[in-house]
């Protein structure tokens, strides 16, 4: 039987067994309805209340209220910017061009409402610079949404620089951190006023997620019909995805720094030999700023989406981007708002590492991608010029062109 790997991590997650066996008894035991005032209820409303606590105090917030548990990333994501426009008069929004589409879609959105959206270039890494934040800022600002780190390229802004420059100015700030469940998530070292997680992206169950609220911000419902969670998100909770998404989230950050060193180890290699073994090939995102399980390369004159099927009939699963917009043929808006060229863009290809990444796995695929690249080559139209296409690059970014 062939061997399959998955290397598709940004994009979901398995479920890890601590978190399965934590979820069970709230599946058919204790299976009452947290906002029904009998013992069935009465148990499930501790335990609701247990996870949020847990939460609590690995987000670092002050007060249990802070967390607010949703379907997932993009609801709290719409919740986060909805919500705090409906509680403000000010009219702009400031965001950046290499936002998730749950951040963008929204913001556009927000425009057909008559609110105005700022777009911030990023570099050629793909980071915000403090300064350009700064300078955007207008009076009429309300909130600021940056993501922590980009689920495209791994890039990880500096939040607590840019949360800095909105605190100067008296303005909120939001991060979408759905892809850093692996990075410091203390809200108050970050300074940020609100903060969005997903449960799916660290081993934890699919359609759950939350949005830490700062106490102080005035956020108002999206949807109405109850007074759960605090009266932001109304409907009765899902009590196991709920206890699910806090075990998961703890044995995340309690993991942490001995997985990211293990994965650190596994993505620098990948990225390595693409660079040195594989003839016109690009590192999109930081080289060091960046998630530790995070590879993303460009092959130039052939196009991710072959590459993707090669791969997947040797038994492993990749990404040519976003999993949310993985079925579209347009290049990933993240690679070319950094500035990169068009061929760059389209020739893009996502390893994302987990937690039982091999090494014996990342050798497997070091072995075959190399094939699949030069018999792609051989067939293609595309015969760029790689010093024309990749001039304008630093040289920490580009592969050696070998014919």
């Amino acid at each position: 039987m062939k061997q399959k790997i998955y290397l598709d991590h940004s994009a979901t997650t398995c479920m890890d067994q601590e978190v399965k066996k934590a979820m069970d008894t709230y599946f058919e035991k204790c299976f009452g309805n947290p906002n029904s005032f009998h013992s069935f209820g009465l148990e499930a409303a501790e335990a609701l209340n247990k996870a949020r606590v847990k939460v609590q105090g690995l987000l670092n917030a002050t007060s249990e209220k802070e967390i607010v548990f949703t379907s997932g990333g993009t609801e709290s994501v719409n919740l986060a910017i909805q919500g705090i426009a409906r509680g403000s008069k000010k009219k702009e929004i400031i965001t950046s061009k290499t936002e998730h589409h749950a951040v963008l879609h929204t913001c556009e959105f927000m425009e057909t409402q008559g609110y105005k959206i700022t777009y911030l270039d990023v570099d050629v890494y793909g980071r915000v610079n403090p300064s350009d934040l700064d300078k955007a800022i207008t009076k009429d600002t309300l909130l600021v949404s940056i993501m922590y780190a980009n689920n495209e390229i791994g890039t990880i802004n500096d939040i607590s620089k840019l949360s800095s420059v909105c605190k100067k100015h008296k303005v909120l700030f939001h991060t979408d951190a759905c892809q850093a469940s692996s990075q410091n998530l203390d809200v108050k070292k970050l300074g940020v006023d609100l903060l969005t997680l997903n449960g799916s992206k660290m081993y934890g169950p699919k359609g759950t997620g939350l949005l830490y609220v700062k106490n102080s911000v005035n956020l108002k419902p999206l949807m109405f019909g109850g007074s759960q969670e605090f009266g932001l998100r109304p409907g009765t909770e899902n009590v196991p995805g709920i206890i699910g998404l806090a075990k998961a989230l703890e044995i995340t950050q309690k993991n942490k720094d001995k997985e990211n060193k293990k994965l650190i180890g596994l993505r620098d290699k990948m990225i390595k030999f693409f660079l040195e073994k594989v003839p016109k090939t690009v590192l999109n995102g930081h080289p060091v700023y960046r998630l530790s399980n995070n590879v993303n390369i460009s092959f130039l004159d052939i196009e991710g989406e072959s590459i993707l099927l090669h791969l997947d009939s040797q038994g492993i699963a990749a990404s040519s981007g976003s999993a949310c917009t993985s079925k579209s043929l347009d290049p990933s808006h993240v690679i070319v708002a950094t500035g990169m060229p068009y061929e760059i863009a389209h020739g893009s290809i996502r390893f994302t590492l987990g937690r039982k990444t091999t090494e014996e796995e990342v050798d497997k695929v070091l072995e075959i991608l190399p094939g699949i690249v030069e018999s792609l080559r051989k067939i293609s139209p595309f015969k760029l010029d790689f010093d024309e296409v990749t001039k304008a690059l630093p040289d920490n970014l580009k592969g050696k062109l070998k014919e």
